[in-house]
């Protein structure tokens, strides 16, 4: 049976033999180790082996395991999932950066907080329901709601394609995503999985968010 060791040494070799197909250095691109579902134990694990960004979707689960995370220092969480306005203030205490900002109403909320945090927009370019985020021609005024919040630092945008066996399903999005930053003058990227990382990192991604390849299935609380 494989370890996580061995998994993490196979997600960073493919992250590293895309990044060279792409003429990219490896360096530039952050794994975010994705823990939804697992236990703080996960977490602490992956951290013995190096890892430092790690992403949770549900803030009341994060809650749970925050004080099990305390010894480890250096430790960055990046809130990947919807945010609701009212778990803003909780939102703030937990993470370093928020990937799903996608109102200025948002935005205004977590700026009220006081604390500095990192965040990323995320936006809809796929047509199913269940996706959330800021409209491409949203970007713009959300863009100026953010600048104008003190304690946010805009990183850039983030996006979830619609799920896809195949990884050249998810390319058109990851695309799509790469122009509006060029457009909007923003560095970074936040897109592409397990199944899709290499697609993601072949379209400049600059953080990728990786949870089935390291940690296996997860079932839905």
């Amino acid at each position: 049976m494989d370890t996580l060791e061995q998994r993490l040494a196979e997600v960073k070799l493919r992250i590293a033999q895309a990044a060279e197909r792409a003429r990219r250095d490896p360096a530039g691109i952050t794994l975010v180790a994705v823990t939804k579902v697992f236990p703080a134990q996960a977490i602490r694990d992956a951290f013995a082996l190096g890892l430092r960004d790690f992403g949770e979707n549900y803030v009341q689960e994060f809650a749970g395991k925050l004080p099990e995370l305390a010894a480890l220092s250096g430790a960055r969480f990046h809130l990947i999932g919807h945010l609701q306005a009212n778990k803003s203030r909780l939102a703030a205490e937990m993470f370093n950066c928020i990937q799903t900002v996608d109102s200025a109403k948002l935005a205004w909320r977590l700026n009220e907080t006081g604390k500095p945090l990192e965040t990323m927009l995320e936006v809809k370019l796929s047509p199913e329901q269940a996706k959330a985020g800021a409209a491409p021609e949203e970007l713009a005024d959300l863009i100026e709601a953010v600048r104008g919040c003190p304690n946010l630092r805009l990183l850039g945008l983030m996006t979830m394609p619609p799920w896809s066996d195949d990884p050249e399903r998810s390319r058109p999005y990851f695309r799509r995503l790469r122009e509006l930053a060029l457009l909007h003058g923003l560095p970074h990227l936040s897109m592409g999985m397990s199944h899709d990382v290499e697609t993601a990192i072949e379209e400049g991604a600059t953080y990728v968010r990786i949870g089935t390849a390291l940690f296996g299935r997860r079932s839905k609380p």
